[in-house]
């Protein structure tokens, strides 16, 4: 059946990719467990109404059932909401025709004298007054409602909604001509959401905490739900993993800085106190691990159900792996702490640049994901003389099924890269993976191979093309 899906307007290119993820994850595509399931047919149909942009909030969309609607409307962060339409048109004698011949059947059930309704008055591109609004919802007298009005908890919620007219709106997606909509609503977002995880009340912070709505963006992503486990192995002070523990998965998260995941600033302030703050199931682990040198013993396989991070790619902080500069180069042989000073023993460290942290980050979701799995994380990309560029990372045990791009200035953007898992993990793979990598590595820009993005981004265009200033 076609729904309309209005959107909230904003982080446009992530919109579809959530709404897809949180369809296969309540079986919008067929059971998973089935025989018959086939995971190359997993597509949504889509469709614009008349006139719209495709950056427009309303879209149609094609789901099996309305219990699915349901569930994607209620847990989405960028759905407004979704809605039976029971008819549209250019302008209220059009509507109004399309309503009365909607069929019967489907309406009569939420006209009936027990139950209890509200109308919402919504537009978009323009501001209704009170009185407008209500001249629209009285405009509605030829459906025969029959139950009570009420405002605060109602049976049945319906919206007529319109657009503006203009072709040009103060930047929003131009609609050529007016258009109005009226249907029951399905379900919609929990925006509170938002305002209760926002990063200004949270108890520990650290500079490279990821954004509330961002992290449940990424949770939605990943599929995070009850009775499934979910890792972040760059888990600084646990942003991502407090939204996946909202929707009811376990989490694991690993990062090498043990003064992280160790102490945080004291016992009431730390990554454990994220969880307790918001009354959230505690991680199963939290360990001191270097994700260039995984600490999983050989032969351990397919553990988790997502991994959700944000690799550090160099703008608010840099890579770091084991070693030291001194040990790396062959200076100092390696050592054995003392079990005197372990307890306070930080280890060193060496720069680790995002070509080496993105192919270990691919291996290791190769290894530890289950079949089916998703590795959700963030790209760096530099737009140079106007281009962007493209070339993602590639590994032979998944396939890339979401980009998400989010601009950040002029000059730099992140995408969030979305890849399920779709071959078993084999020493063959692995060596094409390899393969893969070093390609990857011979073309992509010198920026990301150096791990300079924060010069790239940060410094003046004309001291890279040695132009000075008098």
């Amino acid at each position: 059946m076609w729904y309309l899906c209005v959107f909230y307007h904003r982080l446009l290119d992530y919109r579809k990719p959530e709404f897809e993820s949180l369809a296969d994850l309540f079986g919008a595509f067929g059971d998973k467990r089935s025989s018959d399931f086939n995971t190359q047919d997993k597509v949504l149909q889509w469709r614009l109404p008349k006139h719209h942009h495709p950056d427009s909030p309303f879209h149609f969309v094609h789901l099996p059932y309305e219990d699915v609607a349901r569930k994607i409307a209620n847990r989405s962060i960028l759905v407004k909401g979704i809605y039976e339409l029971w008819g549209e048109g250019n302008d209220f004698e059009e509507l109004e025709e399309a309503v009365k011949s909607y069929p019967d059947e489907r309406k009569l059930p939420y006209l009936e004298y027990e139950s209890t309704f509200k109308i919402t008055v919504d537009s978009f591109g323009k501001v209704l007054s009170l009185q407008e609004q209500n001249e629209r919802i009285q405009g509605l007298s030829y459906i025969p409602f029959k139950g009570r009005v009420n405002l605060k908890n109602p049976d049945h919620n319906f919206w007529l909604m319109e657009t503006d007219e203009n072709e040009t709106n103060n930047g929003l997606p131009p609609v050529v001509k007016r258009r109005i909509f009226f249907g029951r609503e399905i379900g919609g977002a929990d925006r509170k959401l938002i305002p209760m995880y926002q990063l200004k009340t949270r108890n520990y912070l650290g500079p490279t905490a990821m954004d509330a709505e961002m992290a449940f963006l990424m949770a939605n992503q990943a599929q995070a739900a009850p009775g499934k486990l979910v890792y972040d192995p760059f888990v600084g002070t646990g942003s991502i993993l407090v939204s996946a523990a909202h929707f009811g998965a376990m989490t694991m998260g690993a990062d090498i800085d043990i003064r992280v995941v160790r102490d945080g600033r004291g016992p009431d302030c730390n990554v454990w106190s994220n969880f307790k703050q918001y009354g959230l199931p505690m991680p199963i682990g939290l360990l001191r691990a270097d994700n260039n040198l995984p600490p999983w013993r050989p032969g351990l396989k397919e553990v988790f159900d997502g991994i959700i991070c944000d690799p550090p790619y160099g703008v608010r902080a840099g890579g770091r792996k084991s070693g030291g500069r001194k040990l790396l180069k062959g200076i100092v042989s390696p050592y054995t702490v003392p079990d005197d000073k372990r307890a306070d023993h930080i280890p060193s460290t060496a720069t680790y640049t995002l070509v080496e942290c993105v192919h270990d980050l691919l291996d290791l979701a190769a290894r530890m994901l289950v079949m089916g799995g998703r590795l959700v994380f963030f790209y760096p990309v530099l737009r140079e003389d106007g281009s962007v560029e493209t070339h993602f990372p590639e590994h032979p045990c998944f396939k890339l099924v979401a980009t998400s791009e989010q601009m950040l200035s002029s000059r730099y953007s992140r995408v969030l890269l979305t890849m399920v898992k779709t071959s078993l993990y084999m020493e063959e793979l692995a060596l094409a993976a390899r393969i893969k990598h070093l390609e990857f590595r011979e073309n992509h820009l010198k920026w990301l191979e150096n791990g300079n993005l924060h010069s790239s981004v940060f410094s003046p265009a004309d001291a890279e093309s040695g132009d000075s200033k008098p």
